[in-house]
């Protein structure tokens, strides 16, 4: 324990911020090819999403990639027949945590450009990509976002797609929405060359980690191999397939995803100065022997002490952190010293 301390003064402290990126890959074999059958993908009775694993769900080294489900809103023009409650509660709950409400109360659907009070396309039906926190952290960087599919009809090896589609939020590092209940989020574009609204196919939302695309984007026959899929239009499967059936269908074309993830690290920066008459005597009952100092030779030499370690005290002298150097640092009192320590949270 300390018995000397010295207080830190407003200009010997600082904050920073740092952000940390690191990228995800995300490849279509993990999710529709040989891994898909060794059972990494989980369902539930509720049947309402399919959660996406990088290894087989039993595994003790699983890792939780993404959630998958489908969403209808109750304006849709589309007759829903099966699931139709679940698939409306989906997408409203979704919109209303993504999107907010109106000024009369009624959930805000989801809009092509993020424009609400211009109108505009709405999004109604939607294929909604849950990433796990594991993946996004803190949020997702603007700008890295890449999604890979086939918009065709069914493929039974992810090498082999019709018609593939890349979209991504071209653009979003510097030009991004703000009006959302959830945080910032962009527009998925498909072409990369001076992005407009006529290319807009999704929206992703950067600090809840989710992907909206809307199911317009799949134009021709939308089923997957085995007698367990419905095939047909994507249109025919959001109206009489299971959600199951509608998840099956996306995973079999979804080639790639690619994203950077973002850490916000906090630090508070103490500049520890010891002055020329601080700190010369140590605290260590061996520094003493028969009341003389152990490293002086004589008695003429001045004082002299080594730190090794840094304490950090509340205002009532509580230890709070403790700092270790990587070796005893000298300190005379014709020496200067001072120790920049941060504490990241």
């Amino acid at each position: 324990m300390a018995t000397t301390f010295k207080t830190l003064l407003n200009n010997d402290v600082t904050t920073t911020r740092t952000l940390l990126h690191e990228a995800i890959p995300i490849t279509g074999s993990i999710v529709s090819g040989t891994y898909a059958s060794d059972g990494n993908i989980k369902t539930y009775t509720h049947e309402m999403f399919q959660s996406v694993y990088d290894y087989p769900v039993l595994s003790s080294s699983a890792n939780h990639l993404f959630d998958l489900t489908v969403g209808v809103s109750p304006n849709t023009s589309l007759t829903v027949g099966v699931q139709a409650t679940k698939k409306e509660n989906i997408y409203n709950q979704m919109a209303q945590v993504l999107v907010g409400y109106g000024s009369s109360g009624n959930i805000l659907e989801f809009d092509q450009d993020g424009n609400f009070e211009a109108g505009g396309t709405k999004l109604t039906e939607c294929v909604f990509i849950n990433f796990a926190r594991l993946l996004t952290k803190d949020e997702i960087k603007k700008g890295s976002f890449e999604l890979v599919f086939s918009t065709g009809s069914t493929v039974s090896d992810p090498s082999d797609f019709s018609n593939p589609l890349t979209c991504s939020d071209y653009g979003a590092a510097t030009s991004y929405k703000v009006n959302s209940p959830a945080g910032e989020y962009g527009i998925l574009y498909t072409s990369s060359a001076t992005p407009n609204i006529n290319s807009g196919v999704g929206l992703l939302y950067y600090q809840a980690g989710i992907a909206v695309l809307t199911s317009s984007v799949f134009t021709e026959e939308f089923g997957a191999p085995g007698a367990l899929y419905d095939t047909g239009s994507i249109q025919a499967v959001l109206t009489a397939s299971f959600i199951e059936s509608a998840a099956d269908g996306f995973r079999n074309r979804l080639s790639n995803i690619q994203f950077n993830n973002t850490t916000e690290l906090n630090s508070t920066i103490y500049f520890c100065r010891a002055n020329h008459n601080d700190f010369n005597y140590s605290a260590n009952p061996t520094y003493l022997s028969a009341s003389r100092l152990v490293v002086k030779n004589t008695s003429t030499d001045a004082p002299v002490s080594y730190v090794t370690t840094i304490g950090l005290y509340s205002a009532d002298n509580e230890l709070l952190a403790v700092a270790k150097l990587s070796e005893p640092i000298k300190k005379t009192p014709d020496t200067e010293v001072t120790f920049r320590t941060r504490l990241d949270y």
